[in-house]
């Protein structure tokens, strides 16, 4: 009884703290109720942290607990084969993807939080076949070192292009050390080959030292990845992330292709804790520096937090209105928020299904309808009325 006492009031003070914090631009709007209702898909699932579809009425879904779903048709079986995993207060079974090529090969890509040890556990991202509501030829294509006893800031978003594997993983609660280290796991992004071999093009490739498959550094815990296409040059698209703040600070930062003769070191560093616009839970300065030389500044930046979850894209004609829209879940506020940009930033944001509850994944079917997850109440499709 104490115990959870003491996890209320904490989610309380948590709310308070943020709630007395100033807006950042633009102010959150109230979305017109009556254009959209939720569909419920399917339920039963905790907390569904990662969604792919493998088909148009077809999707797996992770339960962080350590269970992956196959729902297809509204009906939900239970994959066998996962690997075993570590499930702790943010650990678990994380986030699922299917290759650009599910539809010949089969091949999934799932992150989970392991132990190679008896010292706690890190992020892992594995390889496998999906047939049956089976898997097979599970392949570890990396996991980060060493495990730890912290329970927190796993990253484990995945995205998947036609030639890449991109993945996050969180500074495991150890922020002076992780993320500003390039020889250390922890605070990153990360870039393989759909194999899991490092592609030798990584901007951290040939830098002494350092983790090959680095992609970039500086984060906190990036829990939201996407490709986002825009006429750029470079491979025509930009990796896009959001990852969690402190207290206030939450941001979105986009990654680009590595130019020629860059100096990765100072033109792929996006800053924690170096640079945040957040202060500490306690109220108390984590440092003066908004804005700092040789660090990548966030494309925008959440004050309050929202605590960011799951990101999409939208285009589709089922939404006219909301093409080239960021959505985007909010776990503390329960809401889904949608926000529009041009090149200068966010210019507008509106608060979807408010207390909805904790929206833990944004995805797009195939046939162009926004499928948002939520913690203990389920999968919802979102109809335009």
């Amino acid at each position: 009884m104490k115990k959870t006492y003491l996890i209320y009031s904490l989610v309380l003070l948590n709310v308070s703290l943020a709630c007395s914090q100033k807006e950042n631009h633009p102010p959150i709007e109230d979305f017109n109720k009556d254009l959209y209702s939720l569909e419920k898909i399917v339920d039963g699932i905790d907390i569904p942290w990662g969604m792919s579809f493998t088909s148009t009425n077809s999707f797996l879904v992770t339960d962080k607990k350590g269970i992956l779903y196959h729902v297809s048709d509204g009906k939900k079986s239970i994959v066998e084969g996962t690997p075993e995993v570590i499930t702790t207060r943010q650990g678990g079974l994380l986030d699922v993807a299917v290759d650009s090529d599910f539809k010949n090969n089969n091949k999934i890509y799932i992150t989970a939080s392991v132990s190679s040890s008896d010292k706690g556990s890190n992020t892992a991202i594995y390889s496998a076949i999906f047939s049956e509501n089976k898997l097979s030829k599970l392949k570890m294509l990396y996991k980060a070192s060493p495990d730890s006893t912290e329970e927190r800031h796993f990253g484990g978003s995945i995205l998947v292009t036609e030639e890449y594997l991109f993945f996050t993983i969180g500074d495991r609660g150890n922020r002076d050390i992780n993320p500003q280290n390039v020889s250390l796991d922890g605070g990153k992004i990360y870039r393989l080959n759909l194999d899991g071999s490092i592609p030798n093009s990584n901007p951290f490739y040939n830098v002494d030292g350092s983790k090959k498959a680095i992609w970039s550094y500086g984060h906190r815990n990036p829990q939201g990845i996407i490709k986002v296409t825009r006429n750029i040059g470079i491979n025509d698209y930009e990796i896009w992330i959001h990852e969690h703040g402190p207290r206030g600070g939450d941001e979105i930062n986009i990654i680009k292709s590595p130019k020629k003769d860059e100096d990765p070191l100072t033109e792929r560093n996006y800053g924690w804790p170096k640079a945040t616009y957040g202060i500490n839970y306690s109220g108390s300065e984590i440092t003066k520096n908004k804005k700092l030389e040789g660090v990548i500044d966030p494309f925008y930046y959440w004050i309050p937090s929202i605590a960011p979850s799951g990101m999409a894209i939208v285009n589709s004609d089922k939404y006219p209105n909301w093409n080239e829209s960021l959505l985007v879940g909010s776990l503390s506020f329960r809401y889904l928020e949608r926000l529009e940009f041009d090149e200068n930033g966010i210019t507008k944001r509106e608060k979807l299904f408010p207390r909805i509850g904790r929206v833990r994944d944004v995805n797009i079917s195939p046939d162009g309808f926004v499928v948002i997850s939520v913690e203990g109440e389920g999968i919802f499709k979102v109809i335009p009325n």
